[in-house]
C-alpha cells in the first residue's frame, strides 16, 4: 500500500473558481493508460503525480484503449493505494464520444449519458465523480436533454458538479442559458488550448471569446492538450521517433507536422532555451499566463516527463518581452482535432 507524501498539498499552486479548486497542473489520463501500458507503470505515474501535489485526475468513458481501460486502472488505485484519500482527489469523467457499439454508445442523449456514468462509476469503483462532463456538443440532441442528464447526475449525488467540453463560445452561452432554466450550475469548461491551437481566443457571434463567456459566467477553464499533442515536446524537431504518438498511430497526425508548423515549433524552442526554459515549460507557462485558465491537463508518459511539466511552475513568469517574441510563432496550425466534431458546430 502506497503512503502519499505528507507534504503534497502545498507543493503546487491552486486556483479556485466558484466552488471548484484545482491544481495549476492536473493529470489527464487520455493516453498511456490503456491495456498496452503495464498497470504497474500507470500506477507509478499516478502515485508520483499525487505525491507531487496533483489531486485532479481527468478521465472519460472512452479513454484507453480500449474504452474504459483508463477508468478501470484508476478504479484499481481508488480501491487500493488511494482508498484512504478519495476525498482529497478531484476525479472527473465524461461521455459523448464512442464508448460502446450502437446508437446510444456516443453523443448526448439522456439514455447515453446516464448509462455511461453508471458504467464509469462501476469501473472507477466509487459512488460519485467530482465533475461529470458532456464531452462534446451534440447537434442532434436538444441541450435541454443533454444538460438535463447532467442535472440528474448532480441531483442524485453521482456527480458533485457538471461541466462541458469543446463547446464553442456560442454553444457555451446557449448551454449556460439552458442550465439556468433547469436549475443546473455549469462549473467548468474543458477546451483544447495551446500555442498552436488558439481557437478559444476567437470571438463568437456575439463578439465574446470562449474565455470571456466562461469568465463572465464564473466557470473554471481546464485546458487540455497544452503541448499540442506532443508537437511542443521537442520530440519532432528532427523527425518522427519510432516510439512517438505519430509512429504509433495516435491522435497526432503526420500531416500536421508540416514544414510551416515545425518552423514555428523550432523558433519557439530557441526562444525557450534563450530564456533558460524548455519548450514544454514555455508552452505550459504560456497557457497559464491567462488567469482565466484554472488548470492545464498534462498527459505524461514517464515520471521524467511529468516532473519536467511540473517544473514550469517553478520558472519565473513570462516577461512582456518573451510574450512579444512568442506571439509571432503562437499561431494556429490546424491541429484542433475536436473542431469538426464539437467546437465548430
Amino acid at each position: 500500500m502506497h503512503a502519499p507524501d505528507l507534504d503534497r498539498h502545498p507543493a503546487l499552486p491552486h486556483r479556485r473558481v466558484g466552488g471548484l479548486t484545482l491544481p495549476a497542473i492536473s493529470l489527464g489520463l487520455w493516453q498511456n493508460f490503456g491495456h498496452a501500458t503495464a498497470f504497474e507503470d500507470q500506477r507509478r505515474l499516478v502515485l508520483h503525480a499525487v505525491d507531487r501535489g496533483i489531486f485532479h485526475l481527468d478521465l472519460a468513458n472512452n479513454y484507453g484503449p480500449p474504452p474504459g481501460a483508463a477508468e478501470e486502472s484508476v478504479g484499481r488505485l481508488l480501491a487500493g493505494d488511494l482508498r484512504a484519500h478519495r476525498d482529497e482527489l478531484v476525479v472527473t469523467t465524461k461521455a459523448g464520444y464512442r464508448g460502446w457499439p450502437g446508437p446510444y454508445g456516443e453523443f448526448g442523449s439522456r439514455k447515453s449519458l446516464r448509462a455511461s456514468l453508471d458504467a464509469s462509476l462501476g469501473r472507477l469503483r466509487t459512488d460519485h465523480v467530482d465533475v461529470y462532463y458532456s464531452h462534446r456538443f451534440d447537434p442532434s440532441t436538444p441541450l435541454e436533454e443533454t444538460l438535463g442528464a447532467l442535472a440528474d447526475a448532480v441531483r442524485t449525488g453521482k456527480a458533485r458538479a457538471a461541466g462541458i467540453s469543446s463547446y464553442s463560445a456560442a454553444r457555451t452561452a446557449q448551454a449556460l442559458a439552458v442550465a439556468e432554466q433547469i436549475g443546473l450550475r455549469l462549473a467548468v469548461h474543458q477546451p483544447s488550448y495551446s500555442l498552436l491551437n488558439r481557437w478559444i481566443e476567437r470571438p463568437g457571434p456575439d463578439g465574446r471569446t470562449l474565455l470571456e463567456v466562461c469568465d463572465q459566467a464564473g466557470m473554471a477553464v481546464v485546458a487540455f492538450s497544452p503541448l499540442g499533442q506532443g508537437m511542443l515536446s521537442r520530440r519532432y524537431l528532427d523527425g518522427v521517433p519510432g516510439d512517438s504518438r505519430v509512429a504509433r498511430g495516435g491522435p497526432l497526425r503526420p500531416e500536421w507536422l508540416t514544414p510551416e508548423a515545425l518552423t514555428h515549433v523550432r523558433a519557439l524552442d530557441e526562444l525557450a532555451r534563450a530564456h533558460g526554459r524548455t519548450l514544454p515549460r514555455l508552452a505550459l507557462a504560456w497557457v497559464l499566463r491567462d488567469p482565466r485558465v484554472t488548470s492545464v491537463l498534462v498527459g505524461a508518459r514517464t515520471l521524467d516527463q511529468l516532473d519536467e511539466n511540473l517544473a514550469a511552475l517553478d520558472d519565473p513568469p513570462l516577461t512582456p518581452e518573451e510574450l512579444a517574441a512568442v506571439e509571432a510563432h503562437a499561431v494556429d496550425v490546424g491541429i484542433n482535432l475536436w473542431g469538426s466534431r464539437s467546437s465548430d458546430l
